[in-house]
């Protein structure tokens, strides 16, 4: 095939970063996307991902040599001034300021680290490297895999090179920034402190006081608003005595396990805390606490997007970022906005960025035209017969082979007997939210599912919700105004006269994490909703991740570890289903 037919391929990295993340795009077409941790089994897993490269070109059947671009979703010569200004001005010459530096070496090294990695050499692999600044990303993977011709843009998180928030424009194959908020200030950092000084340390624990605020009263929000303060034209600002990140440096690792000393600084913990320490019972004031920094984040993301509103006129809306991620705000973008249309992909965290990188290059640098809008959820690995059948036998587990319609009547009947179930099937998801393919799967009806599943199964903290995946043209028989959310990205209030018919998947408050589930989209998740509706009048399951305190499942071999180790009844891979009373006793 002459160079001039053969198929280019662009992929998309994020790396030296938590949720380290590869796409391969063959043309603009997406062809594979995973997170790192899925391979390594490591939470948020940062560094190079070398394995989620090994599986997008696997999905792709090519070699290195064949990627013609490489799209890194960091630019750390973005803002340099600003940066260099703002060291010298505090004098910031320290430990932590050297490994940002290293770290920011490693990302314009990537080429040589991955030709090592894969014995290249340079004239073998005459690939162009593309560095993408990291809110712009986040942006254009929001972007141009909505729907929208035209939207307002909004990417908001902890920080990327040296900026929080960025606000901005997208036609056709243009982004356009309209404005930024810069490091120090951060509304990620503001949730993240306040989340430490709660008793939840480790990297990416935010959501856990997202599900504990509705056990709590906004009481000290009137206080929150000396440690963030809203300005004119959408702005915010941190209050410098608050946070560490002003003074001094806070200790980071990019490397395996990701971690984030402590933001927060002793006046903070005296006019707000002491600090709850990780065993400490959750007390009212924890909730209230919770509540409060909540609404607080809430006010501040409505603050942005009102203005956002103002600056562009467009009632359509695509949010990325980690804040984005937040899906009880997004869920009240509608009601607290003028926007509309609010699209949010199915990872809009860092991961995401990897995705972003490439359609940014494709679309914005070389005008590619867009494809037809297609779902970007299930992009990740997918087990073959023989490998699930080699997985069941050598953990000597009985099993049979059903045809979907058989399968989905047998499952059925179990959930409606009350049994938890063990859902694999498909490609994995990209993203951190089970959509239907790597799920544990109850009956809503039950109103001991939530504590069962989190004592027994999850092994997490008793007030953490459970998500509803319902049919998509049933959202609005138990819901109240609800939008299409198809990667369970926004909370909505469900019906009032519902939440007894639901009780498993009610949170305290009566809302629920919604996932609106198409036949189109994906067929037998669909089917198995569907046979359920059909047997209970209820067209909705209890969906949660495949998981126990461990990334999602990713191959057959961690589904049946995590079915062994827990209290789960039953394991559903593909058309193979297990039920722990028909176990074999292992050799």
């Amino acid at each position: 095939m002459s160079n001039a037919t053969a198929p280019d391929y662009t992929l998309g990295l994020n790396v030296y970063h938590a949720d380290a993340a590869a796409a391969l795009f063959q043309g603009a077409e997406l062809v594979a996307a995973s997170e790192e941790e899925r391979f390594r089994r490591i939470k948020h897993w940062a560094g190079l991902p070398t394995e989620a490269i090994h599986f997008c070109l696997q999905e792709a059947g090519i070699e290195l040599q064949q990627v013609r671009t490489i799209a890194i979703s960091r630019n750390p010569l973005a803002r340099l001034g600003y940066k260099i200004a703002y060291v010298l001005r505090r004098r910031l010459w320290t430990e932590q300021l050297a490994n940002r530096a290293a770290n920011a070496r490693g990302v314009f090294g990537i080429k040589q680290q991955l030709a090592r990695h894969f014995n290249l050499t340079a004239k073998q692999w005459p690939v162009r490297m593309r560095w993408i600044e990291h809110h712009r990303s986040h942006l254009a993977s929001a972007f141009w895999a909505s729907p929208f011709e035209k939207a307002a843009l909004l990417s908001i998180d902890g920080m990327g090179d040296f900026t929080s928030c960025m606000l901005g424009v997208g036609q056709k194959n243009a982004i356009k920034p309209l404005q930024s908020i810069l490091y120090p200030h951060s509304l990620g950092f503001f949730y993240t402190a306040f989340t430490q000084l709660l008793g939840f340390p480790h990297y990416g624990d935010e959501y856990k006081v997202m599900g504990l605020a509705p056990y709590g009263k906004p009481v000290f929000l009137e206080k929150m608003h000396s440690v963030i303060r809203l300005k004119a034209n959408g702005k915010f600002a941190l209050h410098p005595p608050y946070f560490r990140h002003f003074w001094e440096g806070v200790e980071m690792s990019w490397e395996g396990q990701p971690t984030l000393g402590p933001l927060y600084t002793d006046r903070l913990a005296r006019d707000f805390g002491p600090a709850r320490q990780p065993q400490e019972p959750i007390a009212e004031y924890h909730c209230d606490l919770a509540a409060s920094v909540q609404a607080m984040a809430e006010e501040v993301i409505f603050h942005v997007a009102n203005y956002l509103y103002q600056r562009t006129g467009l009632n359509t809306l695509c949010v990325a970022g980690g804040v984005a991620q937040n899906s009880v705000a997004m869920g009240k973008l509608r009601k607290h906005t003028p926007f509309q249309h609010i699209y949010l992909p199915p990872a809009g965290h860092d991961a995401g960025t990897s995705i972003g990188a490439a359609l940014y290059t494709l679309h914005a640098i070389e005008q590619r035209p867009r494809p037809t809008l297609r779902r970007w959820a299930y992009t990740g690995y997918r087990a073959s017969e023989a490998e699930i059948e080699e997985a069941l036998r050598q953990h000597g587990l009985a099993y049979q082979r059903l045809p979907d319609e058989v399968l989905f009547e047998r499952v059925a009947d179990c959930l409606i007997r009350g049994d938890v179930v063990g859902w694999y099937q498909g490609r994995a998801e990209f993203g951190p939210r089970a959509l239907g393919n790597r799920s544990i799967l109850a009956d809503p009806r039950c109103v001991h599912a939530r504590e069962r599943i989190n004592y027994k199964i999850k092994r997490r903290e008793n007030f953490r919700p459970f998500a509803p995946a319902i049919l998509a043209e049933a959202a609005a028989d138990f819901f109240e105004n609800p939008d299409e959310v198809p990667y369970m990205e926004k909370v909505y209030a469900i019906r009032p006269e519902k939440r007894a018919i639901v009780p498993a998947v009610t949170h305290v408050d009566g809302s629920g994490r919604l996932q609106t589930v198409h036949r189109a989209d994906n067929p037998r998740f669909y089917g198995l909703i569907e046979t359920f509706a059909r047997k209970t009048g209820v067209p909705v399951l209890l969906n949660t991740s495949f998981n126990e305190n461990e990334p999602i499942v990713n191959r057959p071999e961690e589904a049946i570890a995590c079915f062994l180790r827990t209290h789960m009844d039953v394991l559903v891979l593909e058309n193979y289903i297990v039920e722990r009373s028909t176990r074999l006793q292992t050799t």
